[in-house]
């Protein structure tokens, strides 16, 4: 399988993902999903990302080695930016191409959920001219939990 895991304190290109992904015609779908900073009724003057270089990816690759094992993956991409963002900025794109798109959809989704919670990420916001840590939310944990389950029991959450 094709494989892109990156850390990344640049900008993302919204097509990156999608060109490197293609396979003349080995797969049937693709799913991109793009998270944003957001701005939270405009109180977010800025975003700052921290991570934990080394551990970070080899997170990112057991979780894509997991949607891999369950999907029949063809191709995924991960790609996760740090350092300081503004409100509106890309800040992570996961791309995975299969054969069918039921698959695709919920590898992507499989993929981004467990990244949110298992990924070492650390979040600042800089709300009012001070930077605030950001907790991590319940509904994220609730999220992986469900896809850890139906994996056990083998089906979709």
């Amino acid at each position: 399988m094709k494989t892109r895991i990156e850390i990344r304190n640049g900008l993302l290109v919204a097509a990156e993902p999608s060109d490197w992904l293609r396979d003349a015609g080995l797969s049937g779908a693709q799913v991109q999903f793009s998270g944003q900073v957001r701005d939270e009724q405009g109180r977010v003057e800025a975003l700052h990302l921290e991570h934990y270089p080394g551990m970070t990816e080899s997170v990112l690759g057991t979780i894509v080695e997991q949607a891999r094992q369950k999907w029949h993956l063809n191709g995924a991409w991960v790609v996760h930016r740090v350092g300081p963002m503004e409100p509106g900025d890309d800040i992570v794109q996961v791309a995975v191409s299969a054969a069918h798109r039921q698959a695709a959809f919920e590898a992507c989704a499989f993929i981004m959920d467990l990244l949110k919670t298992r990924a070492p990420f650390w979040k600042k916001e800089l709300i009012g001219g001070r930077w605030f840590w950001v907790e991590a939310r319940e509904r994220d944990a609730e999220a992986a939990a469900a896809w850890l389950r139906a994996l056990s029991a083998h089906e979709p959450p």
